[in-house]
């Protein structure tokens, strides 16, 4: 959260040499977590992958603008969103598998193979010329400023403040919430897993039709009402087959909320994509912060939990209600004008 806004301005200035340096941090990251055991080993490791993370994720906008047609920016936005669930399951699968019975420094070998390469594909896809002579901006100042003075920018902040702080309360807390229930550790993985599936699944057939038929402010206000209702019934239905579907169900609707909202911000920003997908990321780190560490606070009690979650969605109802993306030219061409 610290890092989000210059991580955003960086990539407005300077776009390939600032994502190309954030993929080589987070495999160099991947690289240092195998220098041994130790606890210093793995903090340096993370805090290496942790810097390099607002570079990479809030270059999904501007990568998508530079480098693919306007008819098919939504659609290379979803994708990348999508990837980052998949990400998401590839940990909940390797870390019981080749992970599993003590063999971390097995997972971490294999860890580190998926980031070098991926990497070293995205330094070679970043050799190629922009389709955008306009990528990299003259960042003025008040910039941030200017972008949250923005109605639309302020509410898709909210919305994926409320959003992602539910999937990450979810995510984090899920296992211990349903542990009085008597599912078991597996079981609870089990479960999460099935949710980013069908977010994957979501990502995947949901943004383009979004997006072609202008529909994001029914769409966003149906993932809030999915929220409201999905927390609800986990607190109140307490048989394991219901749960499983509603979970499946918030994740089919929820995660694909994220690669709408980063659609908008794009257009909404145009030169200064890069900031504005670090504002939202911003936001969305934020409320898996503060949401996560109130479901903590109700952890032994799992129905209040489950509850507050749906508390904290209702906050997004008004936000989606009155949402609607800004029209005319992206910001800075209009404040220039």
């Amino acid at each position: 959260m610290v890092l989000a806004i210059p991580a955003g301005r960086l990539l407005d200035s300077r776009f390939r040499a600032t994502l190309t340096a954030g993929g080589s941090l987070t495999a160099a990251g991947a690289l240092l977590r195998l220098g041994g055991p130790s606890f210093g080993w793995a903090l340096a490791g993370q805090t290496a992958v942790a810097v390099a993370q607002p570079l990479v994720l809030s270059a999904i906008g501007k990568f998508a603008a530079a480098y693919m047609p306007p008819a098919r920016q939504p659609a290379g936005i979803a994708v990348a969103s999508a990837a980052g669930f998949v990400g998401m399951l590839a940990a909940l699968l390797l870390g019981p598998t080749i992970g599993g019975d003590g063999h971390v420094e097995r997972l971490l070998v294999v860890e580190a193979i998926l980031a070098v390469l991926a990497a070293l594909s995205l330094g070679v896809a970043l050799r190629r010329p922009t389709a955008r002579e306009e990528l990299s901006a003259t960042i003025e100042g008040h910039v941030v400023r200017r972008l949250w003075a923005l109605p639309a920018m302020r509410d898709m902040c909210g919305l994926v403040f409320v959003g992602f702080g539910v999937f990450v309360a979810i995510a984090t807390w899920l296992q211990t919430l349903l542990e009085p229930a008597g599912v078991s550790e597996g079981t609870a993985g089990a479960l999460l897993a099935g949710m980013v599936l069908t977010g994957i699944v979501g990502c995947t057939l949901l943004p383009a039709p979004i997006d072609r038929r202008h529909a994001e402010r029914s769409f966003l206000r149906l993932a809030v009402l999915t929220s409201i209702c999905g927390s609800a019934a986990l607190a109140a239905i307490p048989a394991f087959g219901a749960r499983a579907g509603v979970l499946a169900a918030m994740g089919f609707v929820l995660l694909p909320a994220l690669p709408v909202v980063l659609t908008v911000t794009e257009r909404l920003a145009g030169p200064v994509a890069g900031t504005a997908g670090a504002l939202v990321w911003m936001a969305g780190n934020l409320g898996g912060l503060v949401v996560a560490l109130i479901v903590q606070a109700l952890v032994h009690h799992p129905s209040a939990a489950f509850l507050s979650m749906a508390a904290i969605s209702i906050l997004g109802l008004p936000l989606a209600t009155r949402f609607q993306p800004a029209p005319g030219e992206p910001l800075l061409e209009r404040q220039r004008a």
